[in-house]
């Protein structure tokens, strides 16, 4: 009979929202051992009939009252150091969660706490596990999306301006744009967004077009970042 090594499955989730004009990722500060009263990335182990989305989801919402994600969920990587957990070998399914802007969280389960955390203060604290690389791989893939996908639109609600727009890329990007070019460059790049039809009140009482996430999947041509420019 056929011998495997016995090793574990779990999913950690990388939740990443802009609040306050900040980027922010959601950590729970962890109730039991291994690393009891440290902060982490969500998460939990697979269960022997779930499948790994399933998991993903559910941990979201066990350990921190967040409901099922109304914004983007995918797959960002696996991590499989044999040391990585001190309860054995236990290889994570990372996944990456981009969402609008949700109220304070509630934890669950295992978690002493949750809460949103500013990505600038996440070295301060220091994460449990692996999770700061977790994390930066998370943050590398999120900025690089927004460059060929219209997926900073998964940071705003279903309705949103340009200029609301242009404050995510801003925020998750670190820098500043021009407000003319990058609208020019939203609204001339097929299929990015859509007008809704209907203005609100913008800055200084200025009406402001509404738009919504159009059916591109891909943008043509992308949304550089500066840096990627320069030189």
């Amino acid at each position: 009979m056929t011998k495997y090594p016995p090793f574990a499955v779990a999913v950690d989730l990388v939740v990443l929202t802009v609040r306050e004009d900040e980027l922010s990722v959601l950590l729970v500060r962890r109730g039991v051992p291994p690393y009891q009263d440290r902060w982490a990335l969500p998460g939990g182990f697979v269960g022997f009939d779930e499948d790994l989305p399933d998991a993903a989801a559910r941990e979201l919402t066990e350990e921190t009252g967040v409901p099922e994600p109304v914004g983007h969920l995918e797959q960002l990587g696996t991590y499989g150091e044999p040391k990585r957990d001190p309860r054995g070998r236990v290889v994570a399914v990372a996944y990456l969660a981009l969402l609008p802007d949700l109220p304070v969280p509630v934890a669950g389960t295992d978690a002493a706490a949750a809460d949103w955390f500013p990505v600038s203060r996440v070295a301060d604290v220091g994460l449990a596990f692996d999770h700061g690389v977790i994390l930066d791989d998370g943050l590398e893939r999120a900025r690089a999306k927004l460059e060929y996908t219209p997926l900073a639109t998964a940071f705003c609600p279903p309705e949103f301006t340009i200029a609301r727009l242009r404050a995510v890329y801003e925020t998750v990007w670190g820098t500043r744009l021009d407000p003319r070019n990058f609208h020019r460059k939203v609204t001339s790049t097929p299929g990015f967004v859509e007008s809704v039809g209907r203005v609100t009140e913008g800055d200084r009482g200025r009406p402001a077009q509404l738009y919504r996430r159009g059916t591109a999947e891909l943008l043509h041509p992308p949304m550089l970042r500066p840096s990627t420019t320069d030189g």
